[in-house]
């Protein structure tokens, strides 16, 4: 199929993966918040929608068409709700779609927020608002994450699996600069860099001294270097160290779950996928996945979906709407009782929507 025309009217252009599982029920609430900021802001959406996902594998055996990516190429950008589901297994399901869309748009940069709210409590003693503030970016592209390998002697004692690691200096660099430049926005200006260089005795030393390269271009920021076992210890026991942390595929992913879970569910963590050059549409979905245990009951916890959407209006140059998004974040949390059951509550996935859209028409 020829590649799509281009929007030209003021519309932004989003195309919708609801994907699978609790996907189907928290990305129409975000869509529903999208629409009611973009009433007070003066911000128009076309929505694209595409039902790739685990089903569409069982049965055509493929998460999308062949042509999925140029169907999608001119988006302004894409809302993803959650991808994997029983039945399908996790690579297959995870390599037919998020990773394609990743690294065909070469949406190199994985962004995530940590933070605690006023209004909710950390599993961690004592902790208050404050005391967890800090991003995660993760190297989206490479590292751990690769094609590369295969098994030799299948069926036989000497069986063994080989896949190799992919840590480039282009790619090392760029993830590098965009904490940087992420740390400079913020008033403590600090990276954190995640390594393994005691243990993993080549790709992690090469990733330690392109840090040390890169971090001389930014004499203003501070930094600072944690193994990885011990730097999930310190985001338990000091989460209030942390700035800005910057990992490699594997690391990032481990963090920014890790992460969210201190700020009290998370099914509030929201992310990005960056294409910081804005040559490819970037995508945007909650870090919860697909949660099959609950879906379909209604009951899933809609904000970190919702707070995606945020990251994805401030993406697109629209910050005063991100900004409505997020406050209104704020406000639930610190002044009303509305809660989903992730949070001891007993709000329904649309009653957090329409509670979040409530607040956004008052401010």
């Amino acid at each position: 199929m020829a590649k799509t025309k281009k929007d030209t009217s003021n519309k932004l252009h989003i195309t919708v993966i609801e994907g699978d599982g609790i996907g189907h029920e928290v990305v129409p609430e975000g869509i529903r918040v999208l629409e009611a900021v973009g009433r007070k802001f003066d911000i128009a959406f076309k929505w694209d929608s595409h039902d790739w996902n685990c089903e569409r594998f069982k049965k055509k055996g493929a998460m999308m068409p062949a042509d999925g990516l140029d169907r999608i190429r001119d988006s302004d950008a894409i809302y993803l709700g959650a991808v994997g589901f029983p039945g399908v297994p996790d690579h297959v399901s995870l390599w037919g779609l998020l990773i394609p869309i990743r690294r065909g748009f070469q949406q190199y940069i994985n962004l995530r927020p940590v933070r605690l709210f006023e209004g909710v409590k950390s599993p961690l003693a004592d902790r208050k608002p404050g005391d967890i503030d800090y991003w995660i970016v993760r190297e989206n592209n490479e590292g751990e994450y690769s094609s590369i390998g295969g098994r030799m002697f299948e069926g036989t004692d000497q069986e063994a699996a080989i896949q190799q690691a992919v840590f480039s200096k282009k790619g090392c660099e760029r993830v590098m600069r965009y904490a940087f430049e992420l740390a400079m926005k913020r008033k403590r200006r600090e990276v954190t860099s995640a390594t393994k260089s005691n243990g993993i005795s080549i790709s992690m030393p090469y990733w330690d001294e392109r840090f040390a390269d890169v971090s001389k271009e930014y004499p203003k920021v501070k930094t600072n270097q944690f193994h990885i076992d011990i730097l999930t210890a310190h985001l338990v026991r000091n989460p209030d160290w942390f700035d800005v942390i910057v990992g490699s595929n594997l690391f990032g992913d481990i963090l920014s779950d890790l992460g969210p879970a201190t700020t009290g569910t998370i099914a509030i963590a929201p992310g990005g996928n960056i294409n910081p050059e804005r040559d490819f549409p970037s995508m945007f979905e909650p870090v919860h996945g697909s949660a099959p245990d609950i879906a379909g009951k209604g009951i899933s916890n809609p904000i970190g979906q919702i707070w995606s959407g945020a990251m994805m209006l401030d993406h697109l140059g629209h910050h005063d709407a991100a900004q409505a998004i997020e406050k209104a974040i704020e406000t639930l949390f610190a002044e009303t009782k509305t809660r989903s059951r992730d949070m001891g509550g007993k709000a329904n996935c649309r009653e957090m929507a329409d509670a979040v859209i409530d607040i956004i028409k008052s401010q």
